[in-house]
């Protein structure tokens, strides 16, 4: 049973992931990675399963990798590390059916990841997202650049400057910004309206999807 995942469904072909350690801001530790790497796995061939929905549990989306992990500098948790990190990003990306993010809250680093990992994004006004990891490691930056363009992508990994869920509106990076109270219920109702297609369909367009962005599921993390 996942500890700090909680799945809800499927419903009506529409399953839910909540992250779900709100008092570390649902930062993504390599345990909660793995409980969302099974999850998405076990939905993938789920035969009812048409959407895939993600939010956080409290106020925040989530806060990215877990950093305190980092200070542990044993070869072996290095390696699990890493491995958990690269099956967890091409997990997310790869999912051969829709995914809705429901940004609750903040998305940074990897949280910022985790949103713009999955199709679409409907964010609360609280939504904000940045790289501030871009002080002292990698930006995954491929997945952004292929929704919002080269121009605003480099600008925000390169300086890691943080946008709020208007400016973020406005460059395309979410597709609604709704008040908070309703954004369950509009990703909800986003991911019936997707649901209401046959799945073998829903499979095609998002292979083809995936090889218009170039996505390549064995490149690592940090080549992302």
């Amino acid at each position: 049973m996942a500890q700090f995942l909680q799945v809800d469904g499927p419903t009506e072909g529409v399953a839910w992931l909540t992250l779900d350690r709100p008092e570390k801001r649902n930062a993504l530790s390599t345990a909660l990675r793995d409980e969302i790497s099974d999850a998405l796995d076990a939905l993938a061939v789920d035969e009812s399963v048409k959407c895939v929905a993600i939010t956080g549990a409290g106020t925040t989306f989530c806060a990215g990798f877990d950093l305190g992990e980092f200070q542990n500098l044993d070869a072996d948790f290095q390696r699990e590390l890493w491995a958990s990190s690269d099956r967890y990003h091409h997990t997310v990306l790869c999912f051969p059916l829709p995914t809705i993010a429901a940004v609750n809250g903040p998305a940074l680093a990897g949280g910022f990841d985790l949103a713009i990992l999955c199709d679409i994004r409907i964010a609360a006004p609280t939504a904000r997202f940045a790289h501030p990891e871009r002080e002292f490691g990698d930006v995954v930056y491929a997945p952004l650049h292929d929704l919002v363009g080269g121009a605003v992508a480099r600008e925000l990994c390169l300086t890691g400057r943080p946008i709020e869920a208007d400016e973020a509106l406005r460059v395309g990076l979410v597709s609604r910004v709704v008040p908070a109270d309703e954004l369950r219920d509009t990703v909800a109702a986003l991911a019936a309206q997707t649901a209401t297609a046959p799945r073998d369909v829903l499979l095609r367009t998002k292979a083809k999807a995936l090889r218009r962005a170039g996505v390549d599921p064995s490149t690592g993390t940090l080549d992302l």
